[in-house]
């Protein structure tokens, strides 16, 4: 019951990235292009998606299980350290070149655009060395 309630949800969410136009990467890079044609109507889908995510929060704080009864998991690190700054830097280039983020970039894929198959393999890529980076950190 657990994974088709979290097909459902990743469905919506990602019928909610095509309608806000997060797949598009000119639309994007139209955003983040301060210095030229900027197009600003991203940050409204951006705040409205924190606005929300700021109320789901709140209640997931004051609550030990899901709706569906799985125990809550929030994030528990709270300080900024070198590692999330490289982290961030590294994610806002990524995103800055190419025009997608990890979820509207599986979406993407998912309804074939070439370029979103390459991005997705490159993720993947990126995210196997640095498990291989950290497993011989440790």
């Amino acid at each position: 019951m657990l994974a088709i309630n979290a097909f459902f949800v990743g469905l919506i969410f990602g019928l909610g990235l095509i309608v806000s136009g997060m797949t598009n990467p000119a639309k994007v890079i139209g955003f983040l292009d301060l210095a030229g044609a900027w197009d600003p109507t991203l940050a409204f889908v951006m705040g409205g998606a924190v606005l929300v995510g700021s109320g789901g929060f709140a209640i997931a704080k004051k609550r030990q299980r899901s709706l569906l009864g799985a125990p809550m998991q929030l994030p528990a690190a709270s300080k900024l350290d070198k590692r999330l700054l490289i982290g961030s830097l590294v994610f806002g280039i990524g995103w800055g070149l190419s025009g997608f983020c990890p979820g509207p970039a599986v979406v993407s894929a998912a309804a074939g655009q070439p370029k979103a198959w390459i991005f997705v393999a490159a993720m993947v890529a990126g995210m196997a060395l640095y498990n291989m980076i950290e497993r011989r950190r440790k």
